[in-house]
């Protein structure tokens, strides 16, 4: 049956686009971190929409799980296959289409890259607001399946915001395609919202229609530090009521930024900042004229550096950026990463507690944060621990439902997160989430595993 079904696949993407071989596959079977590594029979690489149907529908008609797979860039082991599924990639459907100026809408393929999407915007005098340091391999498709979120959520929202429409597989093979991009629609189910967080247990994602924000003209990048963590999240709520044109604020650490700068050979921007603020402004005319008052009147300033420039300005964002890369080095073991979201006032109080917390369960381990502080989206990130001892992330996922928080901001639940759903969820609406998953996919071929609990 195995190799009637891989005769099958072939049959319809080509021989080449149905990889077995194991040295082959295991970049697609193991996550970005390298913490979960997977099983599968094949990796099949679908070149159009009607390809992916077809091969859903093989898959379907053995009984074989199917695992959609963007650029591979989560944290929660949510595209990592089940043993015996057949991971379905969506990089070769990587067209984008040419920007619509009359709606500002463009569309692009699910396997299409961030930084294409982008690239093609801004030829058009457009704009991509999602936007990840993961941009030159995170997908289109990727990014819908876990309503990604990035560095500008605070003024443009997660990327359900930007879904107009959406192509996709069923689970039975059959095909949805909504991409008309028409703003007003109420012609009944929001189907490219629903397929929006999915993390593909309802759809394979192959293309979708994304809203553009009009292009920038200029932008103005600051690196605030300040004295200690009480002072920088103090300054969050300011900088959001009194910028407008705020883009970004991103919050990162003396001990990130350090690891950071031994990485890349360079000093610090400057010495005595326990917390540092990285602030964004976007618009038109004098952006510093705005931003200057506004940072001259922040309490426990240690220093701040400015820039203009695109070129300075992505010196300064590298600051932020680079700290995801460089985590990922430390140690002899993966990085347990969480991603996860408290309330802005509970901020800064979390940061002490969840310091308190790893030291008291983990003392030879260490402690990285950072993440987005204008939606209070913290990283977690422990190094020196066990891939598969799990202490310190229950720990903390308990001490964030504890405060109020989201065990996930970013990247989904996956399976990784799965066991911990109920801290953010009701019995009742899991059992939502079931009944739509059994609905359209009631023989549970689509990423088994992931996101929903198993029924008790």
């Amino acid at each position: 049956m195995a190799d009637d079904l891989l005769a099958a696949l072939a049959e319809v993407v080509g021989a080449t686009h149905v990889l077995t071989d194991e040295g082959t596959t295991l970049p697609f079977r193991t996550d970005w971190t390298g913490r979960w590594t997977g099983e599968c029979r094949a990796v099949v690489r679908p070149g159009s929409t009607a390809e992916a149907a077809a091969v859903v529908r093989a898959c379907a008609a053995a009984g074989v799980p199917v695992v959609p797979q963007g650029g591979n860039t989560g944290l929660v082991a949510g595209s990592v296959p089940a043993v015996g599924s057949v991971v379905v990639s969506t990089r070769r459907l990587d067209a984008v289409g040419e920007v619509d100026d009359s709606t500002g809408q463009i569309t692009a393929g699910a396997g299409a890259t961030l930084a294409a999407v982008q690239a093609a915007a801004a030829a058009a005098g457009w704009r991509y607001a999602v936007d990840l340091a993961a941009r030159d391999t995170a997908t289109v498709g990727g990014t819908i399946a876990t309503n990604a979120g990035g560095h500008h959520v605070v003024r443009h929202g997660m990327t359900r915001r930007h879904v107009v429409g959406v192509e996709a597989v069923l689970p039975d093979g059959s095909v949805i395609s909504h991409l008309g991009g028409l703003v007003k629609d109420n012609t009944g189910y929001d189907l490219a919202g629903l397929l929006c967080g999915s993390e593909g247990t309802l759809g394979v994602i192959t293309a979708a229609r994304l809203a553009l924000v009009p292009a920038v003209e200029q932008r103005a990048v600051a690196l605030v530090g300040f004295t200690g963590t009480a002072a920088a999240v103090a300054a969050i709520g300011p900088l959001r009521r009194r910028l407008p044109a705020l883009e970004a604020l991103e919050l990162v650490f003396a001990d990130g930024v350090a690891a950071v700068g031994e990485a890349r050979g360079a000093r610090p921007p400057f010495d005595g900042a326990a917390a540092l603020l990285l602030v964004e402004v976007a618009g038109s005319g004098d952006l510093l004229e705005g931003l200057a008052p506004v940072l001259a009147d922040l309490d426990g300033v240690v220093d701040t550096a400015v820039a203009t420039d695109g070129p300075r300005c992505e010196e300064l964002w590298r600051w932020r950026d680079d700290h995801t890369d460089v985590i990922n080095q430390v140690g002899d073991t993966p990085p347990h990463k969480l991603d996860v979201t408290v309330p802005l006032d509970r901020l800064g109080r979390f940061v002490e507690e969840v310091r308190a917390l790893v030291a008291d369960l983990a003392p030879a381990a260490r402690l990285w944060l950072f993440g987005h502080a204008g939606d209070g989206n913290l990283h977690v990130n422990v190094t020196g621990l066990a891939p598969d001892d799990e202490t310190v992330d229950r720990a903390v996922v308990e001490l964030v439902a504890g405060s109020g928080g989201s065990i996930s901001a970013e990247h989904g639940i996956g399976r990784a997160k799965r066991p911990w759903l109920h801290l953010n969820r009701t019995p009742e609406e899991i059992a939502a989430f079931r009944s739509i998953k059994d609905a359209l996919d009631p023989a549970g071929i689509l990423n088994p595993g992931v996101l929903v609990p198993e029924r008790r």
